[in-house]
């Protein structure tokens, strides 16, 4: 399907929105919805664009942009990450903003979507550098943000800690502590347990319940994961644990192979030890584009948007891609995906587990009541299979490809939503 056609240009307009826009696009036949609706659906509701200037190490003063873009505030407050990228705009945020609301609304989280960042390489900051960047950026964003607003969580090149920096930022100016305001940070500051693994073993989760449905055993398969970051690696250990094969992973730094299947635990280590994959040399070396073409039962996609296009789709020769990450498959590759039989599990149910254990962690610290790992696995696990299934039943209905069923299962709970509610004023 071709990218829809922009009345006037829009100040998110960015080939990663009109992704966005088109898969909007594809499912609205099936979701049967007005069309006042679906025209409220197609933009986002505010976007914050800013500076944030910082005093470097060398005494310097360096000013970054940063975003803030929230989608939808139909459902509730918004929720979504905050990465530190080079390549952060506001058209990435808005897409993955708008990406953010479906897959709350298919899980059904009383949430919308927003997603934000600061356009810099954090690889370059110092750590107290990437703090004073946090605490500025948080204070340039303290009138947009709020637990009844809009609520942070990591992203890419972010973690807990940058979490802790923004909840303190924003404590300190409201006057007292509000641990609510951000999810994902440490345990010590009312972050959740399960949190950190919550995203790789949803994905996980997800294609065991694929497993089910197409009646394969789950420990038979052979695995490919490409990402072995806090998604990646986690679905990789998750696989490794229940029996699968890895035969490979690769991370920023280039791919291993074996077909043997790979010494996980020991990769983890060695990443710990290095800091990426780099000079592992205790199994077959291969680049990010090989592991993309290697034969093998999944495909776990789990490093960042745009990784399987028009240009390579035709050379995967898995059974199974699993979308770990937001947007790795571009609108072109999934038809050829399709037309070659390949199954994809699309991104906004398959790494919902991150946000949906952040709605846990949301919850707990409003009530100031807390649970423990096994309860929050079960839920997640409870909440996954019944999107799962509700998309997978769909699906089957329709007759439409899963990321179409899935699309159109959360443009229907918004909608529904927004009609309920009217157009204000």
């Amino acid at each position: 399907m071709e990218e829809p056609a922009l009345e006037q240009p829009l100040e998110w307009d960015s080939p990663l929105f009109r992704q966005a826009l088109t898969q909007l696009e594809q499912a609205l036949p099936a979701a049967e919805i007005e069309e006042s609706v679906a025209e409220r659906l197609r933009f986002p509701e505010r976007a914050l664009m800013v500076s944030v200037p910082i005093r470097l190490d060398d005494d310097s003063v360096r000013v970054f942009a940063g975003y803030r873009v929230q989608h939808s505030t139909v459902l509730g407050p918004t929720k979504g990450g905050v990465r530190y990228d080079s390549e952060v705009s506001l058209g990435e945020c808005a897409a993955l903003a708008m990406w953010m609301t479906w897959k709350c609304a298919l899980l059904r989280l009383p949430y919308g979507g927003a997603k934000g960042g600061v356009r810099c390489n954090a690889r370059e900051l110092s750590k107290a550098e990437l703090q004073r960047l946090t605490r500025r950026y948080t204070t340039e964003l303290i009138g947009a943000i709020g637990p009844d607003r809009d609520i942070p969580a990591p992203d890419m090149a972010t973690n807990e800690q940058t979490m802790a920096w923004m909840m303190d930022t924003y404590s300190m100016q409201t006057g007292y502590v509000v641990p609510e305001i951000v999810t994902g940070k440490p345990v010590a500051l009312g972050g959740s347990l399960f949190r950190h693994e919550a995203t790789g073993a949803g994905v996980v989760m997800v294609i065991e319940r694929a497993c089910e449905r197409l009646g394969w055993k789950l420990a038979e398969q052979r695995c490919v994961v490409q990402g072995f970051g806090n998604v990646g690696g986690i679905a990789a250990s998750e696989l490794h644990q229940k029996g699968a094969k890895v035969i490979a992973v690769s991370d920023i730094s280039g791919g291993v192979h074996d077909a043997a299947g790979l010494d996980i635990p020991a990769l983890h280590a060695y990443v710990e030890e290095n800091g990426s994959l780099e000079g592992y040399d205790r199994c077959e070396r291969i680049t990010n584009e090989e592991l993309l073409e290697l034969p093998c039962d999944i495909l776990v996609l789990a490093a960042r948007e745009d990784q399987v296009t028009a240009r390579n789709a035709h050379k995967v020769r898995a059974k199974l891609i699993a979308e770990g990450a937001n947007g790795p498959t571009s609108n072109e590759a999934d038809a050829i995906l399709g037309e070659g039989g390949i199954l994809v599990l699309p991104d906004i149910l398959t790494n919902a587990g991150g946000v949906t254990v952040s709605y846990f962690e949301w919850v707990q610290d409003l009530g100031r009541l807390f649970w423990t790992r096994d309860e929050i696995r079960a839920r997640l696990a409870e909440k996954l299979n019944d999107a799962f299934d509700r998309v997978w039943e769909l699906a089957a209905e329709k007759e439409i490809p899963l990321r179409n069923a899935a699309l159109v299962a959360a443009v229907r709970e918004v909608a529904g939503a927004l009609v309920a509610r009217g157009i204000f004023p």
